[in-house]
């Protein structure tokens, strides 16, 4: 049996936001805190379950998972397959909605909640080699915080080390699930991250269910078209700078540029298992230049 993907949002959302898995997602996200240094929750609240109106190919369907602590704490995961270039913004954007999406009209800001965002990313973005990550805005000088209302971790899944470690237990081992480490390992995981069992038992539930993967491999065509779009649109606006004339000591930049973004595509697209000649053509780079990621 071939296991469907779990970096694929729609699978990530069917494992860790169902109602029944709600215990699933509250052991992750006290491995995130814990491993930042936070108390563990005591309670989760799902505040945008998975439901099976969600659809796979809706741009309207949200398959980040929103939820709550017992305090009031709002949190919002985010699996990202695929590098969009612009997660630092956007990760900034669309925190500052939640935070501000709180506030009813005669409200008091006394009543804003701290809002935390988890972006959970199959790509590296951040200039350093540690697979977890963790902002908050404080004085440059001193560290001292302004305010604890703000807190965003990145979690990096490329920057993680294999195989894993039978004694490592803890947010590493989540990951690696994630990551997609090889079935035959799963034991070495569950070893000291037993609470992980029943994410890998639905995993394997989605993966034996003709619906689920319908709708799995629908999401991931999707993925792939809007990727493949995105470096069309990068292609283009590379060859329209070049027809404006941009001077031609940056020319060589540029074409490096779009070497690189098509390589971090074709990355992706044959780490979900594409073969090299539908990543030629999706990508349109040389099997040359393909053997030089793999």
């Amino acid at each position: 049996m071939e296991l469907l993907d779990p970096r694929v949002d729609f699978v990530f959302k069917r494992i860790f936001a169902s109602e029944s898995n709600k215990d699933v997602l509250l052991a992750f996200l006290n491995r995130i805190f814990m491993d930042a240094g936070d108390p563990p929750l005591e309670e989760v609240v799902l505040l945008n379950p998975y439901t099976d109106k969600d659809d796979p190919l809706d741009k309207l369907s949200i398959f980040d998972i929103w939820a709550k602590s017992a305090d009031g704490k709002l949190i919002n995961i985010e699996m990202q397959l695929f590098n969009k270039y612009d997660i630092e913004k956007r990760t900034l954007y669309y925190w500052s909605k939640r935070y501000a999406g709180q506030l009813q009209v005669s409200g008091k800001y006394t009543d804003l909640k701290k809002c935390v965002t988890i972006n959970i990313l199959n790509y590296k973005v951040l200039p350093n080699e540690h697979p977890h990550s963790v902002f908050h805005l404080r004085e440059d000088a001193t560290g001292m915080p302004l305010t604890d209302d703000i807190e965003i971790h990145f979690l990096e899944l490329p920057k993680l080390n294999q195989p894993a470690v039978p004694g490592q237990g803890g947010l590493v081992n989540w990951l690696l699930f994630l990551k997609g480490i090889n079935h035959s390992d799963w034991e070495v995981l569950l070893m000291n991250e037993p609470a992980l069992r029943k994410a890998m038992e639905t995993l394997e539930f989605l993966s034996q269910d003709s619906e689920a993967r319908r709708k799995y491999e629908d999401r991931q065509k999707f993925l792939l078209d809007e990727a493949s779009q995105r470096d069309g649109a990068q292609r283009e606006g590379f060859a329209k700078g070049i027809a404006e004339g941009r001077e031609v000591g940056r020319t060589e930049g540029r074409a490096e540029g779009e070497l690189e973004a098509k390589l971090e595509i074709a990355k992706n697209l044959l780490a979900m298992g594409m073969d090299l000649p539908s990543v030629m053509k999706a990508t349109g780079l040389t099997e040359e230049e393909l053997k030089s990621i793999s």
